[in-house]
């Protein structure tokens, strides 16, 4: 028997339960997990609240990272064996691979022995952020020297992986945030700029920011009306990739400055690079090399028990955190 976290029924985070369930042995190709930390996304929330893509069958389990120790394997698995310390890749399913648990189940495809250096809370806040923010910035958008690249919602763990890896390739990295309550604290994380929309135009402080060349390349999680100043902001050609929904605001189509700038407005899952062994071997060898290096490092803001996954859960939709909720076991 292993503890696991499940939701019987949709709600808020008083909804998630600890329950000892009996978990059965890794089948052909999978690798089983005695889980050291999780690290905690804006998705799990959404599943729990029932306005993710993808739809439960109750009782159902949650989680998207971890990272543990290899406890059993499966047959026809040879780059693993127990005792590994190793972290996972998220699956496309959740609800298929949940990783709320002390002891978890995933196809080996999706396990990755990181470096010895990183600690439990680190190596369980790596996968998520740094390859939503590789997958956008780099595999999609072709980031590199000398291009301007607004982040928005700057803040979280994708917002902060997304600055380091613009500055890895000598972009420039503009932090978009609400208010300026963070600035510092994005500023001492490698943002160029900070920009907050609460205080501040956001189009005109972009175009002052960047002058004649335009905003490039925009990271964007929010969507709504921050779509007209960001693209009004943005280069000729320049392209502005969607990997949420935020909002709850209605999001217009800025159709003059499509037009006018022949801009690209692509919606993005990190399902892409996951799905495709080649474009995830090449996300993890950026990954794993700027981590050794030290020029990507996760940035946790809180750490819970696992016993208080609710108070977890109240943090991770209070938006007060700078970077990546963890809960250790």
């Amino acid at each position: 028997m292993a503890r696991v976290v499940r939701f019987h029924q949709h709600g808020g985070p008083e909804v998630l339960r600890i329950e000892h369930v009996e978990v059965a042995p890794p089948a052909r190709g999978e690798v089983q997990i005695r889980v050291k930390a999780l690290g905690l996304n804006r998705a799990e929330a959404l599943l729990r609240a029932g306005s993710y893509i993808e739809t439960p069958t109750f009782p159902s389990g949650l989680g998207l990272e971890a990272a543990g120790v290899v406890e059993a394997v499966g047959e026809d698995v040879t780059d693993f064996a127990p005792g590994d310390a190793v972290s996972i890749v998220p699956p496309q399913s959740m609800v298929r691979w949940p990783a709320y648990g002390e002891l978890v189940t995933f196809p080996a495809a999706l396990v990755v022995k990181h470096p010895p250096s990183l600690s439990w809370e680190a190596a369980a806040a790596v996968w998520m952020p740094y390859l939503t923010a590789y997958g956008a910035l780099i595999d999609i958008a072709k980031l590199g020297p000398g291009d301007f690249v607004a982040v928005t919602a700057a803040s979280s763990s994708v917002g902060l992986a997304a600055i380091q890896i613009a500055n890895r390739v000598g972009a420039t990295p503009i932090a978009v945030t609400r208010t300026s309550a963070k600035s510092d604290a994005l500023l001492r994380a490698g943002a160029a700029h900070v920009v907050a929309t609460a205080e501040e135009d956001l189009a005109s402080r972009l175009q002052a920011i960047t002058g004649q060349a335009g905003v490039r390349v925009v990271l964007d999680p929010i969507g709504g009306p921050i779509f007209e100043p960001l693209t009004a902001a943005m280069s000729r050609g320049g392209i502005l990739i969607e990997y949420g929904g935020l909002s709850p605001a209605p999001t217009p189509f800025p159709l003059f400055s499509v037009l006018s700038k022949t801009l690209t407005l692509r919606g993005y899952l990190v399902h892409e690079i996951t799905g495709d062994p080649v474009r995830l071997a090449a996300a993890k060898a950026f990954i794993l090399d700027g981590l050794a290096s030290g020029a990507l490092a996760p940035v946790i803001a809180k750490t819970f028990a696992f016993d208080d996954i609710v108070e977890a859960h109240r943090f991770l939709e209070s938006n007060e955190q700078f970077g990546k909720i963890v809960v250790t076991i």
